[in-house]
């Protein structure tokens, strides 16, 4: 396993989801472990991205991870009336670019491939 990579690509993970967690609390204040799940799931984008050893470009990598990871935290986006498909469909679409910027930062700034 590559160190270097994971540890970087979780770091990237944590940095966005206090990225993600600042835009989503513009709305309003929100409840403590809705902030968590926030951050948890950003970074454990990072960590996946880091310990993955799925072999595709790494602007592919970081897309597929973070659409796939984003889907838990997504369906929470049900909850809230009458914003439930543009909150489901915002935290997939920002999964996936928060896990392109991830590999982008990770392999390509910091070149830690995989």
């Amino acid at each position: 396993m590559n160190t270097k990579r994971l540890l970087i690509a979780t770091l990237f993970g944590l940095i966005f989801g206090f990225v993600c967690w600042g835009l989503a609390a513009s709305g309003g204040p929100m409840p403590w472990f809705q902030v968590l799940s926030i951050i948890i799931s950003r970074t454990l984008i990072g960590f996946v991205i880091g310990i993955s050893v799925l072999k595709m470009g790494w602007w592919l990598h970081g897309i597929v991870i973070g659409a796939i990871f984003s889907l838990p935290m997504a369906f929470n986006g049900f909850y809230v009336p009458g914003k439930e498909m543009f909150i489901f469909i915002s935290t997939i679409v920002m999964g996936i670019i928060y896990g392109f910027l991830i590999e982008l930062f990770t392999t390509v700034v910091f070149k830690a491939k995989a």
